[in-house]
Order: C-alpha cells, then sequence, then structure tokens
C-alpha cells in the first residue's frame, strides 16, 4: 500500500529531525505539510493545498491550512511540539476550545498521534507511532495504526460544509468564525502593529476614532472591525453571483456606500496579514456555500412577516456577545408592534395633519435616529407604497419610491454591522416593493451618532474622506431638513456612553425641576435622550409627530417629572400605550396571571405617541 510507504518515510524523517538535537516544534511543519499533500495526491484528492503559517504566539489560526489554492477550505491542522505526547489535556485547553469551536474540521496532533474533530467533537483519532521511541530513544518507531490514520484523513477531506443553511444555523456559523476574528485574530495583529507605530488595521482604527466614536479602544475597534467585515461579506454575497470569495467580494458592495468600499478595497485587494487572510477566507466560504438569496426570498414570499435578516442580526449578536447585546439595548422589535407604530402615525398624518395619503403624502419626511435593523422605515416603506398603489395604480410604483422614499426618509444607526445590513435589507426590500436602486443611488441611511451634531474634519488619512462624508450628509438632516415624523425603538441603557455636548446641554432642560433628587442616574438613560432629540427635532420643524417604543420607567418615576412636564408644554397631544411586562416590579395581568414583555428583557415598555401642531392649526 503506497499509503504505508508515506507514513514510514514520514517517520524516517520525524526521527532524523529528533535526533539533531536542538529540534522545536515549527522543525517539524515541513515533514507534516509534505504528508498531507503526498497523500492527497496518491489518493487522488484534487487541488489540496497545504499552507504552512508558523507564529510567535498562540494566539492566532491553526498552524496549517489545507484548501484547494482558490477558494475552498478543506480544514485546519493544530500541531503541538513531539514532547507533548498525551494531547488530551490539549484538546482541553483554552486555545483548543477556541479552535474546536470555530474550525469544523480540525485535526490537532503532535505529528505522530491524530485527533480528528467536527464541529467541536472528537470524531477518530490514530496512533502512527509512539513519540518517544523517535524524540527519546532516537529510534525509528515502527507503524502502529496506519489503516487508522488512512481512515482519519480520508474524513478529513470528505468534509464540505452545508448547503442547506437556515438563516439562524447561518448566523450561528458566522459568529463563532467573528468571534475568534475579534479575539484572537484583530487583536493580535492590531497589537503588533501599535508596537511598530504603523499597519493597515491601525490606520482604520485611527480613522474610527478620530472621525466617529470617540474613545474607541483597540479592543473596541477589533469588535467594530470584525463584525462589519462578517455583515459586509454577507452584503456582498446577496449582491455577488455564483462565483464568491474574499477577492470578489469588494465588486459586489455598492459604489455609494464608502465607508463599506474604504474597508473592503483593503480586504479584498490588499494585502492581508496572513492569519487575518485565513479566517477572512474561511467566513467567505460559509457564506458562498450558503443559498443566501434563497433566506431572503422565503422570507419575502411565504415567512408571513419573519424577517430573517433581523433574525439573523438578533441570532447573530446573541451568539457573538450576548452581553454586549444587552449593553447596546438591541432587541428584535416584534411586527405587531412595529406595524402599530406605523399604521398609527399614518392615520395621525391623514385625520391631523392634512395629509390624505398619510405616509405617502408629498413632503411627509420620516427619521429613525436609531434604526438597528430598519425594522421600522422598512414597514413605513411598505405602508406608503401600498397607500399610494391602492390610489393610484401600479404604474407609477417606481417613480414614487425614487422621488419619495428615497428622498423623504432618513435613517441614522451607529454600529458598523447594522449600518452594513440596514443597507442590504433596503436594498434587497426595495427591490421586493418594485424598485432597483442604480448604480449612483443609496437609501439615506447614515453611519452617524444621532446625539453629536459636530461633524467630523475632513480626514486626511487615505481611503477615508468618505467617514467625514457620512458625517456631512447626516449633520444636514440633523441641523436642516425639517423632519414631520420620528419612529423607532431607541436603545435601553441606563448607563450610557453618550455624552456629547449637545446632547448633555439638551438634558438639562429635564433635571431643572429635579434638582433635589438624590440620584438622575435614570435621566441619563440612551431611551431618554433619544425622546429628547425627537422632542427637539420636531420643536425645530414647528410640527410633527413622534411614534416610539421605550422603556416605560419614565411615566410614573418621579424622577422623571420634569421630562414629563417639558414634553407636554413641548406637545399638544400625548397619547401612551402602557405595555407593562416590569417583571422587575412584579407586574402582573388582571387575571393574575405574569405579565409577559414583548421582548425578552425584564424593564417594562410602553408605545408612546407625541403629536405637536403648527402655528396655524393651533390657531
Amino acid at each position: 500500500m503506497a499509503e504505508k510507504a508515506l507514513f514510514r518515510d514520514y517517520l524516517a524523517r520525524l526521527t532524523a529531525i529528533a535526533a539533531q538535537g536542538d529540534a522545536r516544534e515549527e522543525s517539524f511543519y515541513a515533514s507534516l505539510a509534505d504528508l498531507v499533500a503526498a497523500w492527497a495526491g496518491a489518493t487522488k484528492v484534487e487541488g489540496a493545498h497545504v499552507t504552512t503559517l508558523p507564529k510567535a504566539t498562540e494566539a492566532g489560526n491553526p498552524d496549517f491550512r489545507v484548501w484547494d489554492g482558490q477558494q475552498h477550505i478543506i480544514g485546519y491542522i493544530e500541531a503541538k511540539a513531539p514532547t507533548m505526547e498525551n494531547l488530551e489535556p490539549i484538546a482541553e485547553s483554552e486555545q483548543l476550545r477556541r479552535y474546536r469551536s470555530t474550525f469544523p474540521n480540525l485535526i490537532l496532533t503532535n505529528f505522530f498521534e491524530f485527533r480528528l474533530y467536527r464541529h467541536g467533537a472528537l470524531v477518530a483519532t490514530a496512533r502512527l507511532a509512539r513519540p518517544f521511541v523517535a524524540t527519546k530513544l532516537g529510534a525509528k518507531p515502527p507503524l502502529e495504526q496506519p489503516d487508522e490514520l488512512q481512515t482519519l484523513l480520508q474524513q478529513f477531506f470528505a468534509f464540505s460544509l452545508p448547503r442547506a443553511y437556515t438563516a439562524e444555523e447561518l448566523a450561528v456559523a458566522l459568529a463563532v468564525r467573528t468571534r475568534f476574528l475579534r479575539d484572537q485574530v484583530v487583536a493580535q495583529e492590531l497589537a503588533e502593529e501599535e508596537k511598530a507605530s504603523r499597519g493597515h488595521l491601525l490606520g482604520f482604527y485611527e480613522a474610527f476614532r478620530t472621525h466617529l466614536i470617540a474613545g474607541l479602544t483597540l479592543d473596541g475597534f477589533a469588535d467594530l472591525y470584525a463584525q462589519t467585515l462578517t455583515y459586509g461579506l454577507f452584503a456582498a454575497r446577496v449582491r455577488a453571483g455564483t462565483e464568491f470569495n474574499r477577492r470578489t467580494a469588494f465588486a459586489s458592495i455598492p459604489h455609494t456606500i464608502g465607508i463599506l468600499r474604504d474597508l473592503f478595497q483593503f480586504v479584498s485587494l490588499g494585502d492581508l496579514p496572513p492569519q487575518l487572510e485565513w479566517v477572512v477566507d474561511d467566513l467567505a466560504e460559509v457564506l458562498a456555500v450558503a443559498d443566501v438569496k434563497g433566506i431572503l426570498h422565503q422570507f419575502f414570499h411565504e415567512g408571513k412577516g419573519a424577517d430573517p435578516i433581523v433574525h439573523f442580526y438578533e441570532t447573530f449578536l446573541s451568539q457573538y456577545d450576548p452581553a454586549e447585546r444587552e449593553r447596546r439595548g438591541v432587541y428584535y422589535t416584534p411586527e405587531p408592534v412595529v406595524s402599530y407604530i406605523v399604521r398609527s402615525l399614518h392615520r395621525i398624518l391623514q385625520q391631523e395633519f392634512a395629509k390624505p395619503d398619510g405616509l405617502a403624502s408629498p413632503g411627509v419626511t420620516l427619521l429613525d435616529p436609531a434604526a438597528g435593523t430598519m425594522t421600522f422605515v422598512a414597514k413605513a416603506a411598505q405602508v406608503a407604497v401600498d397607500e399610494f398603489v391602492a390610489k393610484y395604480g401600479e404604474g407609477s410604483r417606481a417613480r414614487f419610491i425614487k422621488d419619495h422614499i428615497l428622498k423623504n426618509f432618513y435613517v441614522f444607526e451607529l454600529m458598523m454591522a447594522p449600518y452594513a445590513v440596514g443597507h442590504l435589507k433596503m436594498g434587497f426590500f426595495l427591490e421586493e416593493l418594485g424598485y432597483t436602486l442604480g448604480p449612483d443611488e443609496r437609501f439615506k441611511l447614515y453611519l452617524t451618532n444621532t446625539l453629536e451634531m459636530e461633524e467630523l474634519a475632513e480626514s486626511q488619512l487615505p481611503g477615508f474622506a468618505s467617514l467625514a462624508d457620512e458625517s456631512h450628509q447626516a449633520g444636514e438632516v440633523k441641523r436642516d431638513v425639517p423632519i414631520l415624523v420620528i419612529l423607532g425603538n431607541p436603545p435601553y441603557s441606563v448607563s450610557s456612553s453618550n455624552r456629547s455636548e449637545f446632547i448633555e446641554r439638551e438634558m438639562e432642560v429635564y433635571k431643572e425641576a429635579v434638582r433635589d433628587e438624590r440620584n438622575l442616574m435614570p435621566l441619563s438613560d440612551d431611551y431618554v435622550k433619544f425622546l429628547r432629540f425627537a422632542e427637539w427635532k420636531i420643536a425645530q420643524a414647528g410640527q410633527g409627530v413622534v411614534g416610539m417604543i421605550t422603556n416605560h420607567g419614565y411615566l410614573d418615576n418621579p424622577t422623571f417629572r420634569g421630562m414629563r412636564q417639558h414634553l407636554m408644554d413641548t406637545f399638544d397631544e400625548i397619547y401612551v400605550l402602557d405595555l407593562h411586562g416590569n417583571s422587575l416590579k412584579k407586574e402582573r395581568c388582571p387575571d393574575g396571571s405574569p405579565d409577559q414583555n414583548v421582548f425578552d428583557i425584564r424593564q417594562g415598555v410602553a408605545i408612546v405617541f407625541f403629536v405637536r401642531y403648527s402655528d396655524e392649526q393651533r390657531s
């Protein structure tokens, strides 16, 4: 059997290397790489390439990537020194647990013993020989389990990623890789570039810290960068043809979304650090084999309101970093809640603002200041299009979307991941509504801090003028565009880190009447700041309506009495639907049963509509 001859030659090479007396783990790498490549050739496995990545630390990827040299990744191999004769403790180490949870086809070896893991579970073992015979006795060890190793390698090379991913399964598959990318690859690369005071990732970090998120840490940027890579790849995959990989992704990012284009020019066309390249390639392959378009189309044609893009983001974030999900206050708003708020705003415009077509009326401007996954604005666009088509027919549907939805509907978002997926969602959603975005068009979704009024200076860093341009466009909406309708589900976070000079100044009007309170922290909750922004923006326009679902704490807490008074002074009518569901207060239904929240949170919530009439309406 030719394979047994390969195994014997391999053991002879290992023995010779060990006999040199100064061999390290890396000294054996070439022998193992040659064995795997030779075995693949002998068994007619086409296009098998083995790439070796010696590294100074154990924080990065496994030591070997086995792939076809173009796109398809077969699996990974992590090697330990032959002196580590017992692999069981290694298999349970923190490093290997990370690898096993990230890479679905992984071999752990000390060059003599081999352990194959599939999706983290041990599925095969083979001991080719006893390592101490070569390393301690200096003799070539006899073959022990060549047939078992033959079977193990066959299983390893037979691996392929599943093609029938559900939205949830795809989110989980990407989440584990993105977490590894954040913690083990980007963080390490940033640390090395910081020591050298230069590097591509460090340049990106400085641009984001200087021009978008003040106080952004290296760890925070590693998180931002990893999530953005994944969602950017996801967005590119939807637009790509049958062939998809890291290098084709750039061509699939619309050039009107400058920030993503800047980032992916480096990822797709630049000279990536090898460890970063490996993980990005792995992410791209998961997306390449998944029927992403099928998942999305199934929603629009069969989902009956179950939005896979929203659930994808929610599932991804809950798997990727549950603590971040809670800290950001990112929770999926149930479709009935979204529908109720949007339809109510539509009716208020018709009945109270002399807008017979509601959200479809000429000149109606709309803003979601904390869009997340675009649930509210997508529903508003759908209601507006349905209203227009019902009254004026199908003939002008596309023109209406171009002249009204694209012109008058605005969205702000601070987090890069939902920003990326938001552009994906609205492009796809508009196609379902009957309009395909042209090469020079975009939905007016801006990457910005809603509560920050200071615009970014022009960036001097290459490739990042798009950050400043995005800030200027968002700043014009904040300052100059009259907004008639503001809606959404702003984040809830009592320990808000959003403390711009603008919003802190505006919050003073809520605090003036309660200076005697010992604890004013509840007034610093993010949702309170977003309500204050909405109030400020409507007052700036002189009329308008706000429809939001938020924490309901401000309705009866004495600390909020100044806020309640100010809202009553600003608005002519206020409608509140308290949904309760506050487990902290042990709220119960009238029949005594538990009062369940519409979200999976302990804090109760309420829907509110604030209405301010124009001076003409008041008179």
